[in-house]
């Protein structure tokens, strides 16, 4: 643990971090310890088995289909980069992570996190156009655009996780090295650094509200769109339909930016952390585990391809059988 001495005052800055998590005893810590895995868990299954429903299934794939896989390896990966190390955490005495492990974790949170949300505008603006241009559909959302839009979300997520790990863990660390979390997030880190975070306060509300108002605005003009069509739809099978596939949507819209928009985008939420702590775990482990089930419960096609695939397998054991 190096430190640094000038004058009277004696720094030390330290080069691991130790997550607290949740407070509470032996019982307290099964119960979460159970309930996250619980979480995790079903998180895995359903997420895996929407990507491999839709890479099987031939007629789902078509855009709408390639953002919602990409959608789930995207929550599968934030699930996957928590909850591992929360559940080590919970019967751990040490529960130490190192400054290049947090960095890491951080920068990945905020990648796929950053990501998601770009994702959700993307799809709103692709049932935009299924549903208000049809005929022009097939060549905006083409394979090709379809590719370039992913790779967009990706690297729009890219630049934000480096500024925002770059800023962070450029701040010293030297007044504790306890994080009151089960993460490494930036409230959190901002708590314990002992330099000025205006500068990061300033970065994590400007470009995430940033993010997260034109996201919303890209998803609100699309709806709206959406919205007037659907009023001048005649026919009532075309409208169940489009309101089967837009409501799963929107489900997940206001999930996703309800918590994001409260954890990260007012004023004051670095000072609650007791309560940024239930909300994170609604957005890191809830939210990745209810995409699939909203998506494939209210979904006509989803339901069809698993139908599909399940007599496909039961074929091939009667087969395997004779």
């Amino acid at each position: 643990m190096p430190s640094h001495r000038n004058g009277n005052l004696s720094m030390v800055y330290f080069q691991d971090f130790v997550l607290e998590g949740f407070g509470g005893g032996l019982e307290t810590q099964t119960l979460l310890f159970t309930l996250f895995l619980a979480l995790y868990m079903v998180t895995l299954l359903g997420n895996i088995l929407m990507i491999i429903i839709i890479t099987l299934d031939a007629r789902l794939h078509s855009p709408m289909y390639f953002f919602l896989k990409n959608l789930s390896f995207v929550d599968l990966c934030y699930s996957s980069v928590i909850a591992p190390k929360a559940l080590a955490n919970f019967f751990s005495s040490s529960k130490v992570i190192t400054f290049a492990g947090c960095a890491t974790q951080f920068f990945f949170i905020s990648l796929l996190a950053t990501t998601e949300c770009f994702f959700l505008g993307v799809m709103a603006y692709d049932r935009f156009m299924a549903i208000c241009s049809p005929l022009r559909y097939p060549i905006t959302m083409c394979q090709s655009a379809c590719t370039r839009l992913v790779l967009g979300a990706y690297c729009g997520g890219c630049f934000n996780s480096v500024v925002q790990t770059s800023f962070t863990f450029h701040l010293p660390f030297c007044s504790s090295n306890s994080i009151n979390h089960f993460f490494c997030d930036v409230p959190p880190l901002l708590q314990i650094a002992c330099g000025n975070t205006a500068i990061n306060e300033l970065l994590l509300f400007g470009i995430c509200g940033l993010i997260i108002v034109g996201v919303m605005f890209v998803i609100l003009i699309s709806y709206g769109y959406i919205t007037v069509t659907i009023l001048r739809m005649r026919s009532g099978t075309g409208r169940h339909k489009i309101f089967s596939t837009c409501g799963s949507h929107m489900t997940v819209v206001t999930l996703f930016f309800g918590t994001a928009f409260v954890m990260y985008a007012q004023p004051g939420a670095i000072e609650s952390m007791e309560q940024g702590k239930v909300i994170s775990v609604f957005y890191t482990l809830v939210i990745p585990m209810l995409n699939p089930l909203i998506y494939s419960l209210r979904n006509k096609d989803v339901k069809e391809a698993v139908r599909r695939l399940g007599q496909k397998h039961l074929a091939i054991r009667r087969m395997c059988s004779w």
